[in-house]
């Protein structure tokens, strides 16, 4: 039995489009999203003219790449809710490893026209929205263990990712790392639940997040 040229070719069409964006997500985080579209291509193994029937413009990939990075968080997330002992190890955990996040961040940073796509995308939006209420449910869940301090909120949490991946800059991938990491550490530390400093005003929410970023 011979396959069914129209299954293969979606397979394809599908394994052309899965390259493209998992190489657009490496030069992106290299380069910036302004790369050269043939470079890649090139990365991808795909021809130019392949690249550009599946998006055709630079901005349908930047918001292809945000989309799965925001539905990676959004799957490990979960994941971490659902398999850690409590609010706090899900919450840590998440904190050390949202790779995907992070990049979604530095491109909103490294370009304005790609914190463009992220601010309007509907589906972006969604997700991001799906992400703010489950950290949002750690966050409480947390305060309710007595380990998180009680005068933060989701909001907080995300401006100082947001902060911190502004300011880490290196040329040596591995320094950039244990700096980002020792940060984390450190906000982790001051995130614990214990005599301290009051901090000034009120937590921040994510209505507060969208007025911060339509300033940008």
């Amino acid at each position: 039995m011979t396959a069914d040229p129209e299954i293969t070719l979606r397979a394809d069409a599908r394994r052309n489009r899965d390259q493209i964006i998992a190489a657009a997500r490496v030069i992106f985080a290299d380069e910036g999203p302004e790369a050269p579209m043939e470079e890649i291509a090139r990365a991808a193994g795909v021809g130019v003219g392949t690249l550009y029937r599946r998006f055709p413009d630079r901005d349908a990939l930047i918001r292809a790449v945000a989309v799965e990075n925001f539905e990676r968080v959004l799957i490990d997330a979960r994941a971490a809710a659902a398999e850690k002992s409590t609010a706090w190890q899900a919450l840590e955990w998440l904190l050390h490893h949202s790779v995907e996040l992070q990049l979604s961040i530095q491109l909103a940073m490294l370009s304005p026209r790609a914190l463009v796509i992220l601010k309007t995308d509907p589906q972006i939006r969604k997700h991001r929205a799906e992400l703010m209420d489950l950290l949002s449910d750690l966050v409480r869940g947390a305060q309710n263990e007595g380990v998180l301090r009680a005068d933060v909120a989701a909001g907080d949490i995300a401006m100082m990712c947001a902060v911190l991946m502004r300011q880490i800059r290196a040329k040596s991938e591995d320094v950039a790392r244990m700096a980002a990491e020792r940060c984390v550490g450190i906000m982790l530390d001051g995130l614990r639940a214990r005599p301290g400093t009051p901090l000034p005003g009120r937590a921040l929410t994510a209505d507060d997040l969208d007025m911060l970023r339509q300033q940008q």
